[in-house]
């Protein structure tokens, strides 16, 4: 029997969709029962104390968590997010309800029994609601009190082998797509990459020093899959150089309908026959391309590498063979200043194992000496090359200004001369103009 009556929360599970209301209340009654006679380390109401306060919540339109101040395990600055509830005598089980962020592997792989380990120890120190995974990319142990804190914290790390991911004002754990473990687009091996910085950037994932937060995501190719373009400070994203490969007799075969178009990801619907000028050639953002005589030609000069082409016709083209990623920095959520994309930084470097990704390294690192220097409290990376400008950047990044970094050409470019670029001749004419204004 539930403690708390939750009208407004029932609402939610009488809809079509699954219901994280139903897992709770179905978890809150199994906690109940107790048929493990697991000897919890917090109260076994928890589950249905969090389910009234969220109830209450509902009902006076506000939050009922409040932060109580700094709260962590030993040595680590982050990793930890203390929560506190303002109706402790109401809902004692959510008194406390510390979240934990514990680091998640390369590709989010799991073997099935250390999954059970996880599960095991949350259910045992802590609510045992997990979430996995959320926009952060860590798994989230969701809810503890402050004495199982540091118990938790030696069993992930004395008898798992496992660490507790990124919080506050730090390098948030770095997140990634699955890569060239399953998917056949992967330009580089994004789980290596992901796993090699978050080894080597230890000390910036534990011990705050930044201004605000700090994101990498690693995508394998332009398809985007953890949308780092849109999340991540800075991106990194799998590109090519040389030209797109084409099967011409693949691409005949979805011409002819022998093949379906997109991996045949929309069986069950009927779109009618396959139209390549219509699905692919019409809809290439450069117009790079085109199908004349039973062939397809590609501009690759133009191509931005969109994958549109690619996604449709997977048979029939295939990203290029000198691979490596492109780097693009300033993306983030509205915070202070509205949400912003990444900006286009390196348009290509190589992905080198061999020297532990130093050039890849040295634009990180130049960049958080001067992020650091110059950002404010809570000011992203974007925010700072939006109040500095993407010149500054270049500048203290050592990157030499090419055309993909020009934002709109002829109209608001980041790119300026200086009065010592141009020898002279600025200041000549400023000098001519003054005389005349002055006759």
């Amino acid at each position: 029997m539930a403690k708390h009556k939750t009208p407004l929360l029932d609402q939610l599970v009488s809809g079509p969709w699954p219901s994280f209301v139903d897992d709770m209340k179905q978890y809150a009654a199994a906690r109940a029962k107790n048929e493990k006679k697991i000897e919890y380390q917090i109260p076994v109401d928890v589950v249905d104390d969090l389910m009234g306060l969220l109830e209450l919540s509902y009902a006076d339109g506000t939050t009922h968590w409040k932060h109580g101040g700094i709260v962590g395990v030993f040595g680590y600055g982050g990793g930890v997010i203390g929560r506190y509830c303002d109706q402790p005598e109401t809902f004692p089980g959510v008194a406390h309800f510390h979240t934990m962020r514990v680091a998640q592997p390369a590709g989010k792989f799991y073997k099935s029994e250390y999954v059970r380990k996880l599960c095991d120890l949350w259910e045992f120190r802590g609510s045992g609601l997990t979430n996995m995974h959320g926009s952060t990319g860590d798994i989230i142990f969701l809810g503890t009190q402050t004495p199982q804190l540091e118990e938790i914290f030696y069993e992930l790390t004395h008898t798992m082998g496992q660490d507790l991911g990124g919080s506050g004002s730090n390098l948030r754990t770095p997140s990634d797509c699955i890569g060239q473990a399953r998917c056949e687009f992967a330009c580089y091996d994004t789980q290596d990459l992901c796993h090699t910085l978050t080894n080597d950037y230890q000390d910036e994932l534990h011990r705050p020093a930044f201004p605000y937060k700090f994101k990498f995501k690693f995508d394998g190719c332009p398809n985007c899959c953890v949308a780092s373009i849109a999340r991540a400070d800075i991106s990194f994203i799998g590109t090519w150089k040389d030209d797109i490969r084409i099967d011409q007799e693949a691409v005949a075969g979805y011409v002819s309908g022998k093949f379906k178009p997109n991996a045949g990801a929309h069986a069950g619907r009927d779109w009618g026959p396959f139209d390549i000028v219509k699905e692919v050639i019409d809809l290439c953002p450069t117009e790079c391309m085109k199908y004349e005589n039973g062939k397809l030609a590609i501009n690759n000069k133009e191509c931005t590498r969109c994958m549109h082409c690619i996604n449709v016709m997977p048979r029939a083209l295939r990203p290029g063979k000198e691979t490596g990623l492109s780097i693009l920095v300033g993306a983030k959520a509205p915070i202070l200043d509205g949400a912003q994309m990444g900006s286009l930084l390196v348009p290509f470097v190589e992905v080198n194992k061999e020297d532990g990704y130093q050039a890849i390294k040295d634009v990180i690192e130049a960049i958080w000496d001067w992020w650091m220097e110059e950002g404010k409290n809570r000011e992203r990376l974007g925010e700072l090359m939006k109040r500095q400008g993407f010149q500054k950047l270049l500048e203290v990044t050592g990157i030499k200004p090419v055309p993909q970094h020009v934002k709109e050409p002829r109209h608001n470019p980041y790119i300026f001369w200086k009065e010592d670029e141009v020898e002279g001749g600025w200041e000549r004419d400023v000098t001519e103009y003054r005389k005349h204004h002055q006759r």
